[in-house]
C-alpha cells in the first residue's frame, strides 16, 4: 500500500513538472492563424475596402483530414458580386488511394490524369492561392463565400495546415454561406441545381469531367447576385 502511494505521488510530481516545461514548437499553421491580419473596418462601414471570394473545392471524399482537396476554384468579386478575377488549380493529393467511389463519380478524379493536367503539390497550390490574393485584393479584407461553407472551409483548413499555413492568412474569420442567405429569403433548397432552377440561374455542369471547383465557384457567384436582386 505504501509503495502504491509512493508511486502515485511520483506520477503526480512528474505530471506537474511536465506541465511546467516549455511547449513543443508551435506548428506553423497555428502561428499563421494567430498572426492573421485583423480587419479594422466592416463591410457596412467601408464596403469599398472589402472583397468576396466565392470558393468551391472538389475532393477525394467527404471527410476532411482523411480525404483531400483535388481542385479549387475562386471567383473574387466586390460586395455586389461583380467579378474581378478568378483562379482555378488542380491539386495532386498525397493519398489518392483513399478516393471514395462517390467522389470519383462526381469529379472524375484520377491521379495519372491529374498529373497530365498539371496538378500542383499541395504546398504549391497554397502558394498560388496566396499570390492570386495578393495580386487581386492586396491587403484588403476578404470574406469567403461558399455553398455549404463548413465543408469547403474544413478542406481549405486542412490544405493550408498541411503546408504549415492557415486559411486565415487570406480570409476573414467570418464565412458566408449561400444556402443560409437563400433560407433567409424563404428558399429552403439545399441543392445547388434546385436552387439554380428556382432562381432562374444557369447551373454548373454535372458531367464529372467538367464538374470542377471553378464551375462551382462561378455558380455560387451567380446565385449570390440573384439573391441580392430578390432582397
Amino acid at each position: 500500500m505504501r509503495d502504491d502511494k509512493h508511486g502515485s505521488l511520483l506520477l503526480v510530481a512528474a505530471i506537474a513538472v511536465s506541465a511546467c516545461q516549455p511547449d513543443q514548437a508551435t506548428p506553423g499553421s497555428v502561428a499563421a492563424f494567430e498572426t492573421a491580419p485583423v480587419a479594422t473596418s466592416s463591410p457596412a462601414s467601408a464596403p469599398e475596402a472589402w472583397w468576396l471570394a466565392f470558393v468551391d473545392v472538389e475532393t477525394t471524399g467527404l471527410v476532411p483530414g482523411w480525404h483531400e482537396t483535388i481542385d479549387l476554384g475562386v471567383v473574387m468579386t466586390d460586395l455586389e458580386g461583380r467579378p474581378l478575377d478568378s483562379l482555378f488549380v488542380r491539386i495532386q493529393p498525397r493519398h489518392p488511394e483513399r478516393t471514395a467511389d462517390g467522389a470519383r463519380a462526381v469529379n472524375a478524379f484520377d491521379a495519372a490524369r491529374w498529373a497530365g493536367l498539371g496538378a500542383l503539390a499541395p504546398e504549391a497550390a497554397v502558394d498560388t492561392l496566396r499570390a492570386f490574393h495578393r495580386r487581386v485584393a492586396g491587403d484588403d479584407p476578404v470574406l469567403l463565400v461558399a455553398f455549404n461553407s463548413q465543408f469547403d472551409t474544413a478542406f481549405l483548413d486542412h490544405l493550408f495546415r498541411d503546408a504549415g499555413a492557415s486559411w486565415r492568412e487570406l480570409y476573414h474569420y467570418f464565412v458566408l454561406d449561400v444556402p443560409s442567405m437563400a433560407w433567409a429569403l424563404g428558399h429552403r433548397d439545399l441543392i445547388g441545381a434546385t436552387l439554380s432552377e428556382r432562381l432562374g440561374v444557369e447551373d454548373e455542369p454535372h458531367v464529372a469531367e467538367r464538374h470542377t471547383g471553378i464551375t462551382g465557384a462561378r455558380l455560387n457567384a451567380r446565385l449570390y447576385r440573384a439573391l441580392l436582386a430578390e432582397d
